[in-house]
């Protein structure tokens, strides 16, 4: 694998390496939503929340759009809705193992 597409996986994954960034692309997954939509589901300030979007947008992650007044944000490429899926999908199967050996811990006790 090349230099440049190792730089540029390695900038994608930092820009997803924030847990209030990943929220908001979970929502986004389920469509288009404003700041305010975004901020409201989410119950945090707006500050953090645009702070957090413009990250994701310099990175090419999501892209805004204007309607009237209102920005609406999207993600850049619906295949991270897939990645979010699978990532979770891990996030599963390293729990139920941990699950597992803790059981087989406890079992080895009694």
């Amino acid at each position: 694998m090349n230099l440049e597409l190792q730089q540029f996986k390695a900038e994608f994954f930092k820009a997803l390496a924030h847990p209030l960034r990943i929220r908001i692309l979970e929502l986004l997954s389920e469509g288009d939503k404003s700041v305010n939509e975004i901020q409201s589901l989410i119950g945090s300030e707006g500050s953090a929340v645009s702070q957090q979007l413009a990250i994701l947008r310099n990175k090419n992650v999501v892209v805004g759009s204007k309607d009237g007044t209102t920005v609406v944000y999207s993600l850049r490429d619906p295949l991270v809705k897939d990645l979010l899926s699978v990532a979770k999908q891990i996030f599963d199967n390293h729990l139920a193992g941990t699950i597992s050996l803790l059981e087989n811990i406890r079992a080895k006790d009694l």
